[in-house]
């Protein structure tokens, strides 16, 4: 008597994610976006002439700069997206038709993903070098000069402007024994607190006395002066906030306007690469 045993083949577990197609559809979204930006940017040199009167206003350029960085978000996520579809692994006949459609957004959005954070981190890196850089020749130039500008020196600039109807009053270099670091880091300041909150009455008239006494104008125009100095300085500040304000929307829609064409894209490629026919 011969016992007959039966062995069952046991179904060999498969990922549900493709990671060279993924790795692939990543790679080619950061080298198309690497292109495209070096494109977008040679199209603002070659459009904007910086000597033209004819200049374009800051929020303006930040609103056109983010509206082309998100276009370039959606064209590069669509093609990484859709290589990873058309190149990620066949399934058995085994998977529903809804969880194929799944996998092939959920691979354009992880395709999407690794991307963005490749990029930042990249770019993070750059930056942390660059600024490190940065830091070490600022901190050269400090210690050589012992003159650091302020936050906006051309606003301070004009607190030392002459007034070009009158001589430059005698002894400008040192009025009333102070060296000319000493005022001009006081007006630096000044304006700072300036940008950031109204001038107490004492500030303003320091201000004004720095003025007056380094030009020669009289008490009232360089309260004048201040006055508009300390609004100007308002006014950038504010301007800086709003550019700041629209970059940082248009980076979150380009995000999201990224991973939805990612994800598409991915799922179309999956339907041509599997043959399958939309109803």
């Amino acid at each position: 008597m011969v016992d007959t045993v039966i062995v069952e083949n046991e179904t060999v577990p498969t990922s549900a994610i493709s990671w060279p197609a993924v790795l692939a559809g990543a790679f080619v979204t950061g080298a198309f976006s690497l292109l495209l930006l070096a494109l977008g940017s040679g199209i603002g040199f070659s459009a904007f002439n910086p000597w033209s009167p004819r200049t374009i206003d800051s929020l303006r350029g930040a609103t056109f700069a983010g509206i082309f960085f998100a276009a370039t978000a959606m064209i590069a996520s669509a093609l990484g997206g859709y290589i990873t579809g058309r190149l990620r692994r066949l399934w058995n006949g085994a998977v529903h038709p809804n969880e194929v459609v799944f996998r092939d957004t959920a691979h354009g959005l992880v395709t999407w993903a690794v991307a963005t954070v490749a990029t930042a981190a990249v770019l993070g890196s750059a930056s942390t070098n660059l600024l490190g850089g940065a830091l070490k020749e600022g901190a050269r130039s400090l210690a050589e000069t012992q003159a650091p500008a302020g936050a906006y020196p051309d606003l301070t600039d004009r607190v030392f402007q002459y007034d070009r109807a009158k001589a430059p009053p005698a002894g400008a270099a040192t009025p009333f024994g102070r060296p000319f670091e000493f005022d001009r880091g006081t007006a630096d300041r000044l304006v700072v607190l300036a940008a950031s909150r109204p001038l107490t009455p004492e500030e303003h008239q320091n201000l004004a006395s720095i003025i007056a006494s380094r030009t020669g104008l009289a008490a009232a125009d360089a309260d004048t002066r201040a006055s508009a100095i300390e609004n100007d300085a308002r006014a950038a500040a504010d301007t800086a906030r709003r550019i700041a304000m629209r970059l940082s929307f248009w980076t979150v829609a380009a995000m999201l306007l990224g991973a939805f064409a990612a994800s598409l894209a991915a799922w179309e490629g999956g339907v041509l690469r599997d043959g399958r026919l939309r109803r």
